[in-house]
């Protein structure tokens, strides 16, 4: 009798093991941008990344200081590497972010990461978060950028309309180099 118990479930599981096989290399699974998210995906991937998250030590308060420059240079940064997916303010959604999925939160309407610890949404930016679109920037910006840009995140819906306008301002065109004439190719 236990046998059979035990032989049963190891069919049941073996089942299941081919049914999900199957399901995702016969095409059945839901991969393309505008398909509906799978059954349990975002708990299982919003519960993963925060208990990955919560197993690194936290470093509150941030290593920089809470203020007009930081925010400033943050900003700085946001511009160069995140504005693309993530938006500026008062700004629509770029053509890169609305061909996500999941959808880049947008970080200055709203609550953004406002609600986030800093060291959050620092880690986000540091270590990037799989299979969302959000990179890893700790190859590319140093420390002091990851925590300038994470400080001015969570201080979004308090910052100066100066830092705004450092958001929101684009840098003048460049100017192309006066053409130089050469002279015409003889055949």
């Amino acid at each position: 009798m236990f046998k059979a118990f035990v032989i049963g479930i190891l069919i049941g599981v073996l089942l299941v093991a081919a049914g999900a096989w199957l399901y995702f290399t016969t095409g059945w699974a839901p991969v393309a941008v505008e398909d509906p998210p799978m059954l349990f995906e975002k708990k299982l991937a919003h519960g993963a990344l925060n208990a990955r998250i919560g197993k690194d030590a936290h470093t509150d308060p941030a290593p920089v200081p809470l203020n007009e420059a930081t925010y400033l240079a943050g900003a700085d940064v946001y511009k160069q590497n995140c504005a693309v997916c993530h938006g500026l303010p008062g700004e629509a959604q770029s053509a890169i972010a609305k061909g996500m999925f999941p959808k880049p939160p947008e970080l200055f309407h709203g609550t953004g990461v406002t609600d986030d610890p800093t060291w959050e949404t620092y880690w986000k930016a540091k270590n990037g978060i799989r299979l969302t679109g959000m990179p890893a920037f700790k190859a590319s910006l140093d420390d002091t950028q990851i925590w300038q840009v994470s400080v001015l995140l969570a201080n979004a819906d308090k910052i100066s309309p100066a830092v705004k306008a450092a958001l929101t301002s684009t840098p003048p065109p460049v100017q192309p180099a006066a053409s130089i004439a050469t002279p015409p190719v003889k055949k």
